[in-house]
């Protein structure tokens, strides 16, 4: 464990330990200068892994700080596969990271597989209409929040659209709304023990697989239902999808539907909430997107995921002796791609640690680096972020903020509440 006492004058590399709970509570200035001095110094600093109690401990990891690093991991899988694991440093047990995992989790040639698959039914014809679909649905919630709402933003507009919105692509009814909400925040809750026992790793493990065994019987259930009766949803087109031979399993349909949900539903609901916190930290951001709205929209949505990076790291493990822009990697090597360090990376981004939504260029990493892991659902997070910023700005323009609560996790930078006024 380690704090700072004056750190500015005493921060030293080899006393940021990434791995340590302590780093990650923290408050954020000081999490974003330890970063800098990690992408300042030469080489690529290692880490010891968590102590998880179900599987034995690894041998540590490399942090892959700065653009450069991870963009070059991300395009070459053949030398830093996922297959291994993404969403998790240790190697968890048997088939348990393609479970939360999904697509996030494999190789070519299966990743490819469920992608082409998965590709196929999200056809230009469903795209359109639920891209549609979230301007109904954002003036709904926005029409409730007039009529009285619970002073939580997260809970009565930023969790509530994109939540909608994939479970009405799926075709999932609204009975299993809330149960879905809180299997994902299980999921996603890193060490915050307001939904995971905190301190257990065995409870915790075993909270995650309730979690996603809750959201997977769903699902299923729901496929048995399509494949005998195909429905207008994206549930039917995937079960009863079939690619030069290939279809999805159950076991695959309900991976692919903890990814959705959980990547869908978590990353655009923080990035709204943390749009909202941003304009009302700087007022002259707001002014300026009031001024312009849809001519200053989309790079107003850019900063805000590039700023926040709602996921904060993904692993990839080296399959080969290589080297990373002149970095020597032995095959085994676990890398931990560290978004959101990436997108404050002074090299690359003028004033990184500025909220500007006029910046251009902005090679943000916020969905994820270059090659086959790029976000499947980048553009409807776009679009969903987009339509409820003008909902907001256009029918509530006096809405403000207060300080947000904080989802303690490394993996998700997460605001659990955010209190606001109109």
């Amino acid at each position: 464990m380690w704090f700072w006492r004056g750190w500015r004058d005493v921060l030293k590399v080899e006393d940021i330990n990434l791995t340590d709970w302590e780093f990650w509570r923290r408050p954020l200035a000081d999490r974003h200068e330890a970063f800098k001095a990690l992408r300042w110094e030469p080489s690529l600093i290692h880490f010891e892994e968590p102590d998880v109690v179900i599987v034995p401990r690894g041998p540590g990891y490399y942090a892959l700080t700065r653009h450069a690093d991870v963009v070059e991991a991300s395009r070459r899988p053949q030398d830093f596969c996922s297959g291994r694991g993404a969403t998790n440093i240790p190697d968890m047990p048997g088939d348990m990271h393609e479970y939360f995992g999904s697509m996030i989790n494999m190789d070519d040639p299966r990743h490819a597989k469920i992608r082409r698959i998965v590709s196929r039914a999200f056809s230009p014809r469903m795209i359109q209409r639920f891209e549609d679909q979230v301007e109904a649905v954002a003036a709904q919630i926005l029409d409730e929040v007039e009529a009285g709402g619970t002073g939580d933003f997260v809970a009565d507009v930023a969790a509530r659209l994109p939540l909608k919105i994939i479970c009405d692509m799926m075709g999932i009814g609204a009975e299993h709304y809330r149960t879905v909400l809180d299997a994902t925040n299980i999921i996603l809750a890193g060490n915050d023990a307001e939904f995971v026992p905190a301190g257990d790793p065995e409870q915790v493990a075993l909270a995650l697989l309730g979690a996603g065994q809750t959201l997977k019987d769903i699902v299923e259930e729901l496929g048995r239902q399509r494949r005998a009766e195909p429905a207008d949803d994206l549930t039917s087109a995937l079960v009863n999808a079939n690619l030069d031979g290939e279809s999805l399993t159950d076991q695959e349909l309900g991976s692919f539907f903890i990814l959705l949900v959980v990547a869908g539903n978590e990353t655009t609901r923080n990035a709204i909430a943390h749009g909202l916190d941003l304009f009302t930290r700087h007022p002259e951001q707001r002014a300026l997107l009031a001024e312009d709205f849809e001519g200053r929209v989309a790079g107003a949505v850019e900063e805000i995921v590039r700023y926040v990076s709602p996921v904060v790291w993904m692993r990839r493990t080296a399959t080969r002796d290589t080297t990373l822009n002149e970095h020597e990697i032995k095959a085994g090597d676990k890398l931990v791609l560290y978004y959101w360090s990436a997108n404050r990376d002074e090299t690359v981004f003028a004033g990184a640690d500025r909220f500007d939504i006029l910046r251009d260029p902005n090679p943000h990493l916020g969905f994820g680096g270059p090659g086959p892991h790029f976000c499947l659902g980048a553009h409807l997070a776009r679009r969903e972020i987009t339509v409820m910023f003008r909902e907001l700005l256009t029918r509530l323009p006096g809405i403000r903020s207060g300080t947000p609560d904080r989802l303690e996790s490394s993996f998700i930078n997460g605001i659990k509440r955010l209190p606001y006024t109109f």
